[in-house]
């Protein structure tokens, strides 16, 4: 017996050593929790724009991690060409909100674990995470950012200013200051009390103020 006969005795003829019920048993649930991940991403977005192609590929992405764990368990040759053929595999599209990348592992994740035939681990760990990612979400934490831009004429105005915001900020920190011929541009990362915003009129109403506006800021978009 050659060493090719040893090869395939040993592991071609597992190719098929998987069972048809588990395979369905393995991608409807994998549909099912994907589903889940599907509506805590839809629930819990808080970024610029939803995007509903993103939310349906977290419920591809766990029954087609699934599909593929659940191939490279049933054979090792073929675990084997799948390590080769995923290798070249490259992703283009750039991710803009932090959260969808724990999405994304959290839909790989569960394909892997499924593929692997832990459903109760798939199971339990995605119920906890998805209460945990809720239960933070709806939850306040710090004081919300904003970005003030204010158009002023003079020293003197900017002085006012900054007086003012002293005053009706919680908490102010100039970012940038331009100056021109047409006059002085201020920068400021603001957080304000109470979400009471009534202080960008008052700094509108000052004298030798041209422009004030007032965006909410979360460290990538301006919203």
């Amino acid at each position: 017996m050659t060493f090719s006969d040893v090869f395939k005795s040993s592991f071609l003829a597992n190719i098929n050593s998987f069972s048809t019920l588990d395979v369905l048993l393995a991608l409807g649930l994998a549909f099912v929790i994907g589903l889940f991940i599907f509506l805590i991403y839809k629930k819990t977005y808080r970024g610029v724009m939803y995007s509903d192609s993103f939310g349906i590929s977290l419920i591809a992405m766990s029954m087609i991690t699934s599909l593929v764990i659940i191939s490279v368990t049933s054979n090792v040759v073929l675990s084997l060409g799948m390590v080769g053929a995923l290798s070249i595999v490259r992703f283009r599209t750039a991710i803009k909100e932090p959260m969808d990348i724990a999405f994304l592992f959290w839909a790989i994740a569960v394909g892997i674990v499924l593929g692997a035939g832990l459903l109760s681990l798939a199971v339990i760990g995605s119920v906890m995470i998805g209460v945990i990612i809720v239960l933070f979400s709806t939850r306040k934490i710090g004081d919300t950012p904003y970005i003030l831009v204010v158009s002023c004429s003079d020293k003197h105005t900017e002085t006012a200013v900054c007086e003012l915001l002293n005053q009706e900020a919680k908490k102010n920190l100039l970012k940038s200051k331009s100056v021109n011929n047409f006059g002085i541009e201020l920068t400021f990362e603001v957080r304000i009390k109470n979400d009471d915003t009534q202080f960008v009129n008052q700094i509108s109403a000052l004298e030798g103020i041209t422009n004030a506006v007032l965006v909410s800021y979360n460290g990538e978009y301006l919203s």
